[in-house]
């Protein structure tokens, strides 16, 4: 309990594995090392012990950070969060399937999220349907470019057979129209040269006043 009560990191606005900046707004930040793994390691019977450390984590304002903390870290003793190791068991069990859409946005927006299994499988189905290329997922997960190929590659595949079980039509990219050329201009692209337009030339002798016989 001693890096609980005495770590001093600044808040990196991150969220990982490894993250612990939110330790410094728990209420139980500054408290003696001894007094703090009295009150949240109790014994597993001492009721009285155990609602004292409850009704503190009632009080704390990071209390979800510390749970999914210890959930992540495989925490199984002592309090945290507000619950004991006993009402925390299904949580650790079933933690591979929980899926919080909160930690999915965050990863989204670039912090450091710790995806649980689930948590994964969403993130590949949505960056596929963002449009994103597998650099970019390579990185985001921190994978190799050919996994993120294959695992963009099954989220294809997942959404084509999930739409052809609905009866979603496949779409049908749009093919360009290629522009027509103008009617003055022959399909080489040259200008077509404008033909003298002939006309009657009158006869001068037709219209010319008669002269004098010679």
């Amino acid at each position: 309990m001693r890096a609980i009560t005495s770590h001093a990191t600044p808040a990196t606005g991150l969220r990982g594995i490894g993250d612990t900046s939110w330790h410094t707004h728990g209420v139980c930040h500054g408290m003696d090392p001894e007094d703090a793994d009295a009150t949240f390691f109790p014994l597993p019977r001492d009721h009285e012990a155990i609602a004292e450390a409850k009704a503190l984590c009632g009080q704390c304002p990071v209390k979800r950070h510390c749970l999914n903390y210890a959930l992540e870290n495989v925490l199984k003793e002592g309090v945290w969060g507000g619950l004991t190791e006993a009402e925390r068991r299904p949580w650790h069990d079933g933690l591979p399937q929980r899926l919080d859409y909160n930690r999915v946005i965050a990863f989204f927006n670039g912090r450091d999220v710790h995806l649980t299994a689930k948590e994964r499988k969403v993130v590949i189905d949505h960056a596929y349907a963002r449009g994103w290329r597998a650099d970019r997922l390579a990185v985001a997960l921190r994978v190799s470019q050919e996994h993120a190929r294959d695992l963009l590659t099954q989220a294809a595949h997942k959404v084509f057979h999930r739409d052809l079980t609905l009866g979603v039509p496949p779409r049908r990219k749009k093919k360009r129209k290629r522009p027509e050329p103008a009617a003055s201009q022959p399909a080489t692209g040259r200008p077509v040269q404008e033909q003298p337009i002939s006309r009657p030339v009158p006869s001068p002798s037709a219209h010319a006043p008669l002269g004098k016989a010679a």
